[in-house]
Parts: structure tokens; C-alpha cells; sequence
């Protein structure tokens, strides 16, 4: 698999997952993801897959910050139902990461590890989304301004053409490249910018 070389550049999570321990699929249960992970599982980069997966860290970081986040044991909660724009793609990604899910995830073993009820949608909340611990109830609102880091002039009518079969190889190369240098603008040089990742305890 062949792509940008940036999607390595940006920082990997670590988590601990008590399942995975268990059932001894990794090593002390530890599970490491990093963008790529994200890009695989929605089958494309673009700035909402980039979001949701520093958005995810981000919210991670502030609830275990002197820990390995546990993957489980965090409910996430989103204004929007799942049908909404691209809150289900966001969603897709927070699962992976989080293990959070509805009614589709693990049952449980004896009454460990249950990953259901983990990840609801159509919330009364301030902000976008809600991370939660649950052992602790620490939480915290993480939004995403997509919009402070503005692409290329040139992306819509490059994107236009390439959408009606129109554009050149120059053209679809030009479009292409623009596209990734927005996600790796987002990912790699606004990472920290406040203005962009709005991260508000609860």
C-alpha cells in the first residue's frame, strides 16, 4: 500500500485494551493506531477523516494525562444523529479508536468487556461531540474548525473537473496533490492550534 509519505509523520496513539489482553491478542493489551489506521478503515484521506482522528486523540490526551488511554472504557456522545452530514464517518473512526459502539459491538465475556452502549447519537449537548470516561466521568467537548485552514484556490475547480471526467492528467495530479496538502496542513501543522482543535472540559 503506497501513499503520502505525511500520513507517517503524524503521531500515533497508544491504548490499553483489556480485551486484547485477555484474550491475548497483543502483548500487555496495548494497541497502537496512527492515520493510516483511519484511512484504511474510511478508504480515503480527506480533512473529516483528519478530524476525527486528532480530534479523538486530542479528547484522549486531556482524559488520561498521566495514563494509557483504556479502550472501552470511554462513552463518546454526538449533537447530530448518525445520518447527518458526516457524523457517521467521524463516528466510524472514533469506534476504532475508542471501541465505542451502540448494539453492534462485543457482548461481553461474564460481564467484562461489554462494548455496547459505549456511542450514542442525537444528544442535548453543547458542542459536536463528548468524550467520556467512565470510570472516572472526566469529560470533554473536542470541535473541529475545519474552515481556519482553508485549501487552495484552485481545489474546487480542479475538484469540479475531475468530477465531471473533464480534467487533464496534470489537472487530476494538481487536484490530488492540493487535497493531501490540506489534510497534512490539518494534521501536521495546525495539530495544536486552539483556534482549530477547540478542546473544552466539561
Amino acid at each position: 500500500m503506497n501513499y503520502p509519505d505525511f500520513f507517517d509523520a503524524v503521531p500515533k496513539i497508544s491504548l490499553y485494551d483489556p480485551l486484547a489482553e485477555f484474550l491475548g491478542a497483543t502483548e500487555g493489551g496495548i494497541l497502537q493506531y496512527g492515520y493510516v489506521d483511519a484511512v484504511r478503515l474510511a478508504g480515503h484521506s480527506c480533512p473529516t477523516v483528519a478530524s476525527a482522528y486528532w480530534s479523538t486523540c486530542k479528547a484522549l490526551a486531556y482524559l488520561y494525562p498521566d495514563a494509557i488511554p483504556v479502550r472501552g472504557d470511554i462513552r463518546v456522545e454526538f449533537g447530530q444523529d448518525s445520518t447527518s452530514g458526516v457524523t457517521g464517518v467521524i463516528a466510524n473512526i472514533v469506534s476504532m479508536l475508542t471501541g465505542a459502539t451502540f448494539d453492534t459491538g462485543f457482548k461481553g465475556i461474564a460481564g467484562r468487556f461489554d462494548r455496547r452502549k459505549r456511542l450514542f447519537f442525537s444528544v442535548e449537548m453543547s458542542g459536536e461531540m463528548r468524550f467520556t470516561r467512565i470510570d472516572t466521568n472526566r469529560a470533554v467537548n473536542v470541535a473541529a474548525n475545519l474552515q481556519r485552514v482553508p485549501a487552495s484556490p484552485r481545489l474546487p475547480m480542479l475538484m469540479a473537473n475531475c468530477v465531471a471526467d473533464t480534467a487533464t492528467k496534470e489537472e487530476t495530479a494538481e487536484f490530488r496533490e492540493l487535497w493531501q496538502a490540506r489534510v497534512r496542513s490539518i494534521l501536521l501543522e495546525h495539530d495544536d492550534d486552539p483556534e482549530v482543535f477547540v478542546v473544552t472540559p466539561v
